[in-house]
């Protein structure tokens, strides 16, 4: 009889980490900054039983990354190093990178509208290198970022497993670049706060990595705040003043509004707060001659009919918001920066079919980063560069089932374990998508004992989710991290 053969187990192909580096020179505020860009990809590697030590670890996603660190810097240890990434969950860091943070940047007008193709990329005289390092971080199925052949992608598409793999890389990477002595940031961008408000927590308990300071761009810690469901009203009442504020900037309030937008505004948050407030809780009580005073009031405040208002049962959606606004010009207004005007072809749906403000950066930064990675960072890779992929979907939040995502309370805890470490929060008024008043309401309900409280600084901005795009918020936005930089370098500004 003969034995038959058994199959064998196909052998994966060796993953190996790829580098390019490159030398440059920036000017900024008239100083010429010569610096060292190296494009790349670090291995995560999973720890085995195996005693030989060639043997013991287990590749289990590339991560790609670009790092930009100053040449003239004597003593590294003294050097700040930040760790860049942004949202989706699904995008790369292309946002942050070419947008505010790096050397190079989008070109861009002064208002951040769309530029015929082909676009380009300048060197970018707001860039935060003369005060930090900085790497920028693609998450796994990000850019150039991809589990290993064998490895399921969609383990590393959640919570939990996207804060593990980001905080083993930058602990990977600082240990590789002898920074752990070196003031460490965090900045992140949209679900990218969602991450660095986690990361405070996991680096100081994981691998006790203190770190000086938290750069928040467009903030969102807590999820009920923008989840609009059937019995919470909390998105209803933190969304009215940016719906204003979209009202007020394409001319849709009365005279008395128009006149001055944070007057109208802090108005319109008192209102928020107040009435409004009252209003909703009392639900199907509330007495006639009431609600048709909210019905008035929340018209005037939104530009929309108090019909419409009426018929919302005063409840105004955001995606129903950004349609109806200007549907008797037939247009529709963008969710990411409500400055920004779209064309539907259905002009009486309930729901636009793009955001306006989300295409006139989607080609631009597509492009300039496709070419400089390979052009002028010498990193070739025939990957498509998923600039913001679906394929994260759907992400998972087994530690928030049944329950809203919230990472206010990690945040709380890391600062309170580190006294030291501060928070710095960027707002744009015209951002639907994590509005200003939504994020001032989770600080407001953070718990943070009253001597910490002047850890956490806000600025804001008159533009959208991507301040950065206004060129009058770019220059600003520079001035406040910068600033912010060096107090949160400086401990001696604190007091316990």
């Amino acid at each position: 009889m003969t034995q038959q053969a058994q199959p064998q187990a196909e052998k994966q192909p060796e993953v190996r980490e790829e580098t390019a580096v490159t030398h440059h020179v920036i000017t900024i505020n008239g100083e010429q900054i010569p610096y060292t860009v190296t494009a790349g990809t670090i291995l995560l590697k999973e720890e085995t039983e195996k005693e030989e030590k060639a043997e013991g670890f287990k590749p289990k996603a590339s991560i790609f990354y670009v790092a930009y660190t100053r040449d003239d810097v004597e003593d590294v240890s003294k050097r700040p190093i930040t760790f860049s990434f942004n949202g989706g969950p699904g995008s790369s860091s292309v946002w942050l990178h070419l947008g505010v943070l790096g050397p190079r940047r989008v070109e861009t007008d002064e208002v951040g509208n769309l530029l015929p193709p082909p676009y380009r990329l300048v060197d970018n005289e707001f860039s935060l290198l003369d005060k930090t390092d900085l790497v920028f971080i693609d998450p796994v199925s990000t850019g150039y970022s991809r589990a290993v052949p064998g490895e399921k992608p969609r383990e590393f598409h959640e919570f939990k497993k996207d804060i593990e793999s980001v905080g083993e890389f930058i602990r990977l990477y600082t240990t590789r670049n002898m920074r752990w002595l070196s003031p460490k940031f965090l900045i992140g961008e949209s679900y990218g706060t969602t991450r660095a408000g986690g990361l405070s927590g996991f680096l100081q308990e994981k691998y006790g990595m203190y770190l000086n300071g938290i750069m928040l761009v467009s903030a969102i810690l807590n999820f009920q705040t923008a989840y609009f469901r059937p019995g919470n009203d909390l998105p209803y009442i933190l969304f009215l003043p940016t719906y204003t504020a979209t009202a007020w900037y394409h001319g849709r309030l009365d005279d008395e509004l128009q006149a001055d937008l944070r007057q109208t505004l802090a108005e319109v948050e008192a209102f928020a707060l107040g009435e409004y407030t009252l209003a909703l809780m009392k639900g199907d009580t509330l007495p006639a001659d009431e609600r048709a005073n909210i019905v008035q009031k929340l018209a005037r405040y939104t530009g929309l009919s108090p019909v419409y208002v009426e018929r919302a049962d005063l409840r105004i959606e955001i995606h129903r918001f950004v349609k109806e606004l200007l549907r008797d010009e037939g247009r529709t207004v963008g969710r990411l920066d409500s400055r920004f005007k779209g064309i539907d072809r259905d002009a009486v749906g309930e729901h636009y079919e793009y955001d306006p403000s989300y295409v006139v950066i989607q080609g631009p930064y597509t492009a300039v980063l496709n070419d400089y990675v390979r052009r002028e960072l010498q990193f070739e890779s025939d990957l498509p560069y998923e600039i913001l992929t679906s394929r994260v979907w759907p992400w998972r939040y087994k530690e928030f089932e049944n329950s809203y995502v919230n990472v206010a309370e990690t945040l709380r805890k890391a600062m309170t374990i580190n006294p030291y470490l501060k928070v710095f929060v960027a707002n744009g008024y015209y951002d639907l998508a994590t509005p200003y008043f939504a994020t001032e309401y989770t600080f407001n309900h953070l718990g943070l004992d009253r001597s910490l409280r002047g850890n956490v600084s806000m600025a804001y901005y008159e533009a959208g989710h991507m301040m950065y795009a206004h060129q009058p918020s770019l220059a600003r936005l520079k001035e406040d991290l910068a600033a912010f930089i060096n107090t949160a370098v400086s401990q001696s500004l604190f007091t316990p």
